[in-house]
């Protein structure tokens, strides 16, 4: 039964994570515009600040944040309200910041071509433990400022996933398993930045051209 429920958590949250902000804004921004179609072809922030400028960013900021959030507090409500339980809220945590990552990644209303899925886990990290989600969010941005390029400090991220729930959650393995998992999505899907940023020839944080 609990597994059962988490599955069902997982399937609805990778259907709101599949409502992609960056490809809804461009379309509403450019008259039908597919922001795939554009830049590195990547349906995120980066992309839309890029292509479309600063207020149709915050509107996919806010879009992929409210995504995950939607999704992590339907898993608390279902774990109160179902035999998963208070005690196992967590977990449901876990099933839906993963469904909503691979919604963002992998959008079934998209034909399977969406973003990377950054702001969407560190929201869903927010939401499994604020804490280790705020000092990564904190470094990643540090990083994104001093070099300017937002793939580094996701990147940088993605591996924070990992190494601090590895120093500060060892005991708690969902969670590490959860981590690791979102890590993992990260870093395959910004596998072309890496090969970019190794050539020299990524591009560096700017916002649409005038």
């Amino acid at each position: 039964m609990l597994e059962l429920i988490l599955i069902a958590i997982a399937i609805v949250s990778y259907l709101i994570g599949s409502i992609n902000s960056a490809i809804i804004v461009g379309k509403i921004t450019s008259s039908g515009d597919d922001i795939r179609n554009h830049g590195s072809g990547n349906a995120g922030a980066t992309n839309a600040l890029r292509t479309y400028g600063k207020s149709a960013a915050a509107f996919v900021i806010l879009g992929d944040c409210l995504k995950a959030a939607i999704s992590c507090i339907i898993a608390i409500i279902v774990a109160h309200n179902t035999p998963l339980g208070a005690e196992n809220v967590k977990l449901g945590i876990y099933a839906a910041g993963i469904g909503a990552v691979l919604g963002h990644n992998f959008p079934l209303y998209f034909g399977f071509k969406g973003g990377k899925g950054i702001l969407v886990s560190v929201t869903a990290l927010m939401f499994a433990n604020w804490k280790i989600a705020l000092a990564i969010l904190i470094i990643s941005i540090l990083v994104m400022a001093i070099t300017k390029y937002v793939s580094l400090g996701s990147m940088l991220g993605a591996i924070l996933f990992i190494v601090l729930p590895l120093i500060f959650e060892t005991d708690n393995i969902p969670y590490l398993i959860f981590c690791i998992i979102l890590a993992v999505l990260a870093i395959y899907k910004h596998r072309s930045n890496i090969v970019r940023l190794i050539k020299g020839e990524e591009s560096k944080l700017t916002s649409k051209k005038k």
